[in-house]
Formats: structure tokens, sequence, C-alpha cells
């Protein structure tokens, strides 16, 4: 009896239990929701590479402002057309064919749409605008399932949609600290979210923006587990057997 008690406490050393508040996502509460993509919505920034392309009744009138050089008129030959590419300089603005240094950055991706409409359209009739952030990514680490860097094809990803990205978090993943850092005007800011609470769907950080880091930090069970090395086994093993002859002593 007293060899299974010591093998009991023994067992207990080597792990813990969580309980379900630990665990369950977005517990009830009486919080009002009020999350809004449009609040919230990314702005675009230096460094940013978009892909615009301009359309309109007329082809040949939108010539101008999609420009291609010889060896890309290759490629829209067969069928697959280019779309140029304009990377944000320092100064926020972008070198735009016709419409010359337009400022981009601060605007949001519909924003940018809406002025390039108007400003094309000084030119053309009723154009058509469309853009793209061509280096929006965001990357996951910590205890997911596979954590790593996504590519995002639009502007529009949730903290929720990231962690499904990376497989969810594990069971070690802590729920109600997760990191998320944001550069801002060139300073790295970082939000705690508490993923187990309603609150967490109100975060300004609930929906991402380009070149957001999630952090999932482990729990104390994997933490623990971290610090046993491959002679875990041996030690195991030892004390099972002095325990064994301090039973039979005992006898």
């Amino acid at each position: 009896m007293r060899l299974i008690i010591a093998l009991l406490i023994i067992t207990s050393f080597f792990g813990s239990c969580a309980s379900k508040k630990d665990i369950v996502y977005f517990q009830q509460d009486s919080l009002i929701l009020n999350t809004a993509f449009e609040v919230q919505a990314p702005k675009l920034q230096a460094g940013d590479i978009l892909t615009i392309s301009v359309t309109a009744d007329d082809i040949r009138a939108t010539e101008p402002f999609n420009q291609v050089n010889v060896y890309q008129a290759g490629t829209m030959q067969n069928n697959h057309p280019f779309i140029p590419t304009y990377t944000i300089e320092k100064d926020g603005t972008i070198e735009f064919p016709q419409l010359g240094k337009v400022t981009l950055a601060g605007l949001t991706r519909i924003e940018a749409i809406n002025y390039l409409k108007k400003e094309v359209g000084k030119f053309i009739n009723n154009p058509g605008v469309n853009l793209n952030i061509r280096n929006f990514r965001i990357s996951v680490l910590g205890e997911v399932l596979r954590p790593g860097s996504f590519p995002i094809e639009n502007d529009r990803i949730s903290l929720l949609e990231a962690l499904s990205l990376a497989g969810d978090l594990t069971i070690n993943g802590v729920r109600n600290n997760v990191l998320v850092i944001r550069e801002e005007n060139g300073v790295k800011n970082e939000y705690r979210v508490d993923l187990t609470k309603r609150e967490a769907l109100n975060s300004p950080v609930y929906f991402l923006k380009q070149n957001d880091v999630v952090y999932v930090e482990p729990n104390g069970a994997r933490v623990q587990s971290s610090k046993y090395t491959q002679n875990t086994s041996i030690f195991v093993s030892i004390a099972g057997l002095i325990i064994t002859i301090i039973a039979v002593i005992v006898k």
C-alpha cells in the first residue's frame, strides 16, 4: 500500500491538472460585443507592397495606368495579365502612372481604392481600381499545432482565424494571456488577450494587421516537462527500485 502511495506522489510530481475555466474559450458573461472591422481595418504603411490595376469600359483608356514593359508583354499575350506592384516609400507615397506621387500610407485599402478612383477619374470615365497588399503576412508562434508565418490574401483576418491557420492552441497553451506584437509608427507594442473571456472579441487586436506576431506561451505543466531530460526514465526506475527495497525492509 505504501508503495502505491509513493508511486502516486511521484506521478503527481510530473504533471498537473487544469480546470475547465482554463481551457474553454469565451466563457459566458454579460459583456456587450461591439467588434467592428471597419473601425479596426489595417492602414497602409511604409514598406507595403501593393498590386494595383485600373479597369474601364474602354480598355485602351486604361493602358497609361497599367504600364508594362517588353518582358511583361509576352506574359499578357498568354492570358495571364501582369499586375504592376508598387512599394510605399518612407514618405508614405507611391509613384503611380499619370498621377505621379500619391500618398496612400495611413489609408485603409478601401479608402486607397476610392482615392485612386477619384484621381484616375479625372482622366477616364467611371474607372475601376483593384488594390491588394502583396506582403500581408502574420506569424503565429508558441504552443500551437503548426507555428509559422502565413500569407493573407486580403486585409481581413481575425486573431481566431490566425490561430485556426496554425492548427489552434495545444492543450499546453495558455489561453488567458495570448500575446500580440504589433509595430505601430516604428514602435513595437504588446497586447495581451484573454481568450477565455468574451471581452477578447472586443480587443483592439481582434482583427490583425500586416506583420502582426501572435505568441501563445506554454502552461506550467509544459514548462515543467521541458526541464526533464532523457535521464528522467532512469531516475523514475531508480526511485521505483528504492521504494520497492524500502517496502520489502519495512515488511
